[in-house]
């Protein structure tokens, strides 16, 4: 698949977090310079790929020191460092803080705007309905369904994933006692 330019960016982020940024973004295909791994030219390119995107990270710091978003991007860059035409993100918003989701959705746009393809796996509404141009919707292993999502509601996706209706009613009391342990 990364042949072909698909890169998938799984919700447990798959990075050794004792080695730099750089290493974990050029591992399996690291420069060499006369036999021996050329950490500075991984780090040049690193940031290089980083200021591309936007990202302030140092690419010469321990993976293990980054906040989990700041992961994330070097995932996306590692991604787009492979020359990606589509990637896949499954579930990236799961760990990451309100501030980091804004930054993630900037370079996903950019990348979109660059002609990347993505597919974004996520149980979010509002994200979806904010990042996405179509939904399509799986549910026990088949296919539901695409929809474009300028036309279509919370509700009609909702229903699409259960496989009907969800009253959006609260109950006017609740039948737990209110002594109740």
């Amino acid at each position: 698949s990364q042949n072909a330019g698909i890169s998938v960016i799984h919700q447990e982020l798959n990075m050794i977090n004792h080695l730099t940024v750089a290493q974990n973004m050029f591992i399996g295909r690291e420069f060499m310079n006369s036999g021996l791994i050329d950490d500075k030219a991984m780090e040049r390119e690193a940031q290089a790929l980083f200021d591309k995107m936007g990202v302030k990270i140092d690419p010469s710091v321990k993976l293990g020191d980054l906040t989990v978003g700041k992961q994330q991007m070097v995932e996306i860059a590692k991604a787009v460092s492979r020359d990606c035409k589509l990637l896949v993100l499954d579930e990236p918003t799961a760990a990451l803080t309100q501030p980091e989701v804004e930054e993630l959705f900037k370079i996903m746009n950019d990348l979109r705007d660059k002609g990347i393809g993505m597919i974004y796996i996520s149980h979010r509404m509002d994200e979806i309905n904010r990042i996405s141009d179509r939904v399509t919707v799986m549910r026990d292993g088949e296919y539901v369904g695409t929809v474009d999502t300028a036309n279509v509601t919370k509700d009609d996706i909702v229903k699409m994933m259960v496989g009907r209706v969800i009253m959006s009613d609260q109950k006017e009391a609740s039948t737990v006692p209110a002594d109740a342990p």
